[in-house]
């Protein structure tokens, strides 16, 4: 059997192998090639290769991409519209507290509006279609003609790609536009999905908030505003397609030859893809642009150093800067839109006629019932250096020796020891502390002997205040009464500075410098019965959804001048009130009509240098009027950058009623014009009864004029002898005195003249 089998083996090959021919003596012998195989055999063979290699190149090219298409369709994720439009820098809008606008910010990096389907009209949509991905409507996500023919392109130096507008979206959204094979492939699989995921209405709305357009404008809503200053649905179809062109040509948005081009090869477009007519293209105009320098948004801008505040405030509430022009914001602020205008129009009119060009003023006014900002005024937002524009500092937020201003917290530790404003002290002139001679500010500052504090108060007795601080109270309690009443400090974030190594504190001077938005904020809560509440810029923001992102809630305040006693610390604030509405009339200013009022003017002394004119010896540096009613605290900053002698008309020196009284005392009676009425809550004195009225020493009818009247500040008031700054020299004669009187000296104040007609006292 195995025999058998194997001679039938034999016989299959060999009639396999070599089968009888004519040309081998065999009956229907074939031509057989070297191998002994057949035509048919040899075509066999060939066609059999032939699918070997379809196999192959099918496999290649075909199945092992699909299958590795398929594998990378589930690895990837695609970026949905929301989560880009998150992600995109947008405007923030501002809105004053009525909701009324004040105005748009723009981002680093251009400007933004991210927009739904339903507010991009088709004959956008249609013309960036037309222009961009005709087949957008039926394509999967890519266009395998396109592809081809921007491979032909590529190899024949041709132009022109093939990414469809899904391809361009994940490009752009991705930020990955890397010539690389695998970018591709991904972005491939991605705009496959992108489009088994969304709608094409979906697709193309996020394409237009996304793409830049030129002119600092990314996003079809920003463009609109960029180029036309049109809302996106007021656009025509000749609008639409200057933009829809520029998209490949952004960069060169303002070469008017190129735009021109761009614009008839969008138009050529849409007509072909029927979306216009033949009659329309042939009447179509090119539209009509707006400046590049209008289209800069600048106009609309907020106040900067409002927004710069607003930004600061959410930082603190989950709304970080990197966040910041994510959202598409809209911020309602506390801003007054009236008091802003009068703070802006009050603070540059001040300085308008002043012959001292290196004097700048800041302005803040803030409810003193919830701690809301209702004007900001730091100087201008920009400066110009040398003809060209540059960013501005914020001097409401810079801080500066508030001088005098700073007797009140002095007064504020004095009472939470128990003592009164009834209590007295030795208020002359020229008075020495630990071998420092401590000097008053002029005729009018002094007293004979003892005055009450309140008289000093009245009079800014700088005798009086570093005698208390120094022998009474200490520097570290009139330190904690400011930081209580709401100056923030650099260590708990804000950007005043308080010192309490010596007693320079008790007159503003030394280290201890404090920002005009502080000094509002910490009256504030004196005007608030001793209730502080910290200033805030922002009543609330809502995204590009109207959803709301943050809103203030209000606030209760707390007392802080006595730790659970509310009443005391009602008392504290009261008396410190009752001290102060004095100074208003004795500084020659008004109270608004039919408000009551209360505040204190401060001026830091320059310290004069070397090779400065004789007259810098009795220059200032920093003026101030910091006072409130029970509605509104409002502080006023008047100097300079920096020690820098200061002067008003001719050499003479400027104090805090020169420049910055006048400025306070115009804002609060124009804020207030037609408010009804207001008066202090009444509360008990503190401390001793008052004692037999004692007159002051320079209540004369006729003062005499001194040679330097300095408010105090850093060693002002102190003898060059000391660690001051040098002190003013005053003349040891002058006209015999009729006698005293009770009141105040003829055309002098505690900071300076009203009227210019006599040299100032503190």
């Amino acid at each position: 059997m195995t025999h058998r089998l194997a001679e039938d083996d034999f016989q299959a090959g060999f009639h396999d192998e070599v089968p009888l021919g004519a040309d081998d003596g065999f009956a229907g012998g074939e031509d057989l090639d070297k191998k002994g195989r057949t035509p048919a055999q040899r075509k066999k063979r060939r066609w059999k290769i032939i699918r070997r290699c379809a196999y192959a190149f099918v496999g290649i090219f075909f199945v092992i991409p699909a299958i590795a298409f398929v594998i990378t369709y589930f690895a990837v994720d695609v970026p949905s519209p929301q989560s880009i439009a998150q992600g995109q820098n947008q405007a923030v809008t501002y809105l004053y507290a009525d909701g009324s606008p004040m105005g748009r910010e723009v981002p680093p990096g251009g400007n933004r509006q991210i927009l739904t389907p339903q507010q991009i009209p088709d004959v956008v949509k249609h013309a960036v279609i037309a222009t961009e991905d005709s087949t957008f409507e039926t394509n999967s996500g890519f266009d395998i003609t396109g592809l081809l023919r921007a491979g032909f392109n590529q190899l024949t130096g041709g132009t022109g790609g093939g990414s469809t507008i899904s391809q361009q979206y994940i490009k752009k959204a991705t930020d990955n536009d890397a010539p690389t094979l695998t970018r591709k492939w991904t972005e491939l699989a991605k705009s496959f999905k992108m489009n088994q995921t969304y709608e094409k209405q979906d697709i193309i709305t996020a394409y237009l908030n996304i793409i830049y357009f030129g002119r600092g404008a990314y996003g079809v809503g920003a463009a609109s505003q960029a180029f036309f200053h049109k809302e996106v649905g007021q656009l025509n179809y000749s609008e639409a397609a200057l933009l829809a062109g520029l998209i490949q040509q952004p960069g060169r948005s303002e070469n008017d030859k190129v735009a021109h081009s761009r614009w008839n090869t969008a138009l050529d477009r849409m007509l072909e893809n029927h979306y216009i007519t033949p009659q329309q293209r042939q009447s179509a105009q090119f539209p009509a642009l707006i400046s590049l320098s209008e289209s800069k948004d600048d106009a609309s801008a907020p106040y900067r150093f409002i927004s710069e505040q607003v930004k600061a405030e959410l930082a603190q509430h989950g709304i970080p800067e990197d966040k910041y022009y994510a959202g598409g914001y809209t911020v309602q602020t506390t801003i007054d839109k009236n008091a802003q205008e009068i703070a802006t129009k009050t603070a540059t009119d001040a300085l308008k006629d002043q012959p001292d060009n290196r004097l700048l003023d800041a302005l803040v006014a803030i409810d003193p019932k919830n701690g809301a900002v209702l004007a900001y005024y730091g100087g201008p937002g920009t400066i110009d250096v040398n003809g060209q524009k540059q960013a501005a500092r914020d001097w409401a937020n810079t801080p500066q020796n508030p001088g005098s201003s700073m007797k009140p917290f002095d007064l504020t530790a004095f009472l939470k020891m128990g003592k009164g404003i009834n209590e007295t002290f030795d208020g002359s002139n020229n008075r020495t502390f630990d071998g420092r001679v401590v000097r008053n500010a002029g005729p009018g500052s002094s007293c004979t002997g003892q005055c009450t504090v309140a008289e000093a108060m009245k009079r800014s007795v700088n005798t009086v205040f570093y005698d208390m601080v120094l022998n009474q109270v200490h520097p570290g309690p009139v330190g904690q009464a400011a930081q209580e009443a709401g100056v923030k400090v650099k260590d708990t974030g804000g950007q005043s500075e308080i010192s309490t190594s010596d007693a320079n504190i008790a007159l503003g001077g030394g280290n201890t410098r404090i920002t005009p938005a502080d000094m509002a904020t910490a009256y504030a809560t004196f005007a608030a019965n001793g209730v502080q509440r910290d200033r805030h810029f922002v009543v609330k923001v809502t995204n590009s959804q109207k959803e709301v992102a943050y809103e203030a809630q209000p606030s209760a305040g707390k007392s802080v001048f006595a730790s659970g006693k509310p009443e005391l610390s009602k008392q504290i604030a009261g008396n410190v009130t009752t001290s102060l509405q004095p100074v208003v009339e004795f500084s020659h200013l008004q109270c608004p009509s039919g408000h009551q009022c209360a505040g204190k003017t401060g001026t830091q002394q320059h310290t004069k240098r070397a090779g400065e004119p004789s007259w810098a010896s009795n220059a200032n540096a920093q003026t101030w009027m910091v006072g409130y009613t029970p509605s509104v605290s409002v502080a006023a900053w008047v100097g300079a950058d920096g020690d820098q002698a200061l002067h008003g008309p001719g050499t003479s020196p400027i104090y805090g009623s020169t420049i910055a009284g006048p400025m306070w005392q115009k804002f609060l009676q124009e804020y207030l014009k037609g408010k009804p009425g207001e008066k202090f809550d009444q509360v008990p004195l503190i401390g001793a009864a008052a004692p037999p009225s004692q007159p002051p020493a320079d209540d004369r009818d006729t003062p005499i004029t001194p040679t330097h009247e300095p408010d105090p500040g850093d060693g002002g008031p102190i003898d060059p002898g000391g660690p001051g700054n040098g002190g003013p020299r005053w003349p040891t004669s002058g006209p015999s005195w009729p006698g005293h009187t009770t009141k105040p000296p003829k055309h002098t104040t505690s900071d300076g003249p009203s009227t210019g007609e006599t040299p100032p006292q503190q």
